[in-house]
């Protein structure tokens, strides 16, 4: 179809839109961000796209989570399924797999493995950071991006060039804000994601990128751009001179195990750091009214389960036996 891409290679130019065609993006998380990237990234004739999402389609997804309809909901379609669907029949010229499974330090590698560029659609820090160390160490750029409430940032870790993620994880905002929270509108999604594709195609056609954080607010009508080139950290485990990439590494990874008889699940986290109990209790007050806090742990309703966080990180998930509903849940609270 030669007039399908008319317009976007008058500013790309033919040469480059072929090596959009050529390429193989990764787009972790089918989300808001991920099915906003996807669609983007579909339209405009990227070759190959992989799709991984451990996660299913919900009502109260369809508000920012455009690439999805009510019989998507109705019919409980893992989100990488229903994003492969609809972009099927958007652009049938290129190929798209998905793949429906947590994204872990014993898949990562796999999933990565013959990829052009990462896009980061993730809902957690830990998944992000195995990606960021997967990234890393195969030298794949890997395109962060988050948002919440009208709130969002997005950067770009060049492998050998600019700091990773591990190196900025101290300098990264930390609001204490959620999805669960304070919500997110619909429109700082498309801005994120809109930061990530163009990204996208500046690395897939060999133009520079700049070593830069964005962040926005489009309530308040304000923008940022921080240069981050000398954050980079020679002692960073995951990009310095004497890398160990420490979330590729299953010791590092969240453990869970399922509670004999009563129908709980307990999770016990590796290196990625926990908040304090003191800070989880402040955060969890806008999502629950059943919140026990003292010296040792900190009880709360969510979802319908009790979630219990002890002081060293670990957490008991009750009212469910199967793990992977467990970790999204402590994901979701933790990150």
């Amino acid at each position: 179809m030669i007039e399908r891409y008319k317009k976007q290679e008058l500013f790309l130019g033919r040469d480059n839109q072929a090596k959009l065609h050529d390429a193989h993006v990764l787009v972790v998380g089918a989300g808001a961000l991920g099915s906003s990237s996807a669609e983007m990234l579909a339209r405009a004739g990227v070759g190959n796209l992989t799709i991984v999402d451990r996660d299913y389609v919900e009502w109260s997804n369809l508000q920012r989570q455009q690439l999805y309809t009510e019989s998507d909901a109705s019919e409980t379609l893992p989100k990488a399924v229903a994003a492969k669907m609809r972009l099927s029949q958007i652009n049938s010229e290129i190929t798209i797999e998905a793949i429906v499974s947590d994204v872990n330090s014993q898949n990562i590698e796999e999933l990565v493995a013959g990829k052009s560029v990462i896009v980061d659609a993730t809902d957690n820090f830990e998944t992000r950071l195995i990606v960021n160390d997967a990234a890393v160490k195969f030298g794949i750029p890997f395109v962060f991006g988050a948002c919440v409430g009208s709130y969002g940032l997005s950067f770009t870790v060049q492998p050998g060039v600019t700091p990773c993620l591990h190196c900025l994880m101290d300098n990264l905002p930390t609001q204490g804000m959620t999805c669960d929270t304070v919500g997110v509108i619909s429109p700082i999604v498309s801005v994120v994601a809109s930061f990530q594709v163009t990204r996208v195609f500046q690395l897939l056609t060999g133009c520079e990128v700049p070593p830069v954080l964005n962040s926005f607010d489009i309530w308040r009508g304000e923008s940022s751009k921080i240069n981050i080139e000398k954050l980079k950290q020679s002692s960073c485990p995951t990009c310095g001179e004497a890398a160990t990439f420490p979330y590729l590494s299953f010791e590092n990874s969240t453990k869970t195990d399922v509670l004999c008889g009563r129908d709980a699940v307990q999770l016990r986290p590796g290196g990625a750091k926990v908040p304090s109990l003191e800070l989880l209790a402040q955060a969890v007050v806008g999502i629950s009214d059943e919140v026990i806090a003292n010296t040792y742990l900190l009880s709360f309703k969510y979802e319908g389960h009790r979630i219990v966080l002890f002081r060293d990180g670990r957490a008991i998930i009750h009212g469910t036996n199967d793990p992977v509903r467990a970790r999204s849940i402590y994901n979701r609270i933790i990150s």
